[in-house]
């Protein structure tokens, strides 16, 4: 009876240690200089003058994503600053058009992430569209969704 088992055969992992030390910089090496990195602060605080410029471009149609970046803060932000501010936030979603075209292209077979991509929009927005209007959803291969075995 072989007590070692899958333990007896060790000189693969011994080459294997003996390359990875190898690869190891020599003790006589100095040490390299530590790279100064960014740490982290507070979040960036708009000014008033900022704040009112934002809420000017959102109401002028910028969208929430291009002041982000246009002022250097997460789009989360923007929507709070908007918010805490009582300025109505747009909710861009598709219009009967638009889901018409959708439903023509999720039925030719593209995905609901390359539909939301070419709306603009999230490919969760399209999905709920997609459903209020009746369409049967297929699973992540592209087949028809199946309940107890039986396609729809």
């Amino acid at each position: 009876m072989d007590v070692r088992g899958p333990y007896s055969n060790i000189k693969g992992q011994l080459t294997a240690l003996e390359e990875l030390r190898e690869k190891l910089p020599s003790l006589d090496t100095p040490e390299p200089p530590s790279m100064k990195r960014d740490r982290p602060g507070r979040a960036r605080q708009l000014r008033a003058d900022q704040v009112e410029q934002l809420i000017a471009d959102y109401q002028s149609g910028a969208t929430v994503y291009e002041l982000g970046d246009r002022f250097g803060i997460e789009r989360r932000t923007v929507s709070t600053i908007l918010r805490r501010h009582g300025v109505p936030m747009r909710r861009r979603g598709l219009s009967p058009d638009q889901v018409d075209d959708a439903i023509h292209l999720y039925n030719l077979g593209w995905s609901l992430a390359r539909i939301g991509i070419h709306m603009d929009v999230a490919a969760d927005t399209v999905r709920k569209h997609l459903l209020e209007h009746g369409v049967a959803m297929r699973d992540t291969h592209g087949r028809p969704r199946t309940e107890a075995g039986t396609p729809r």
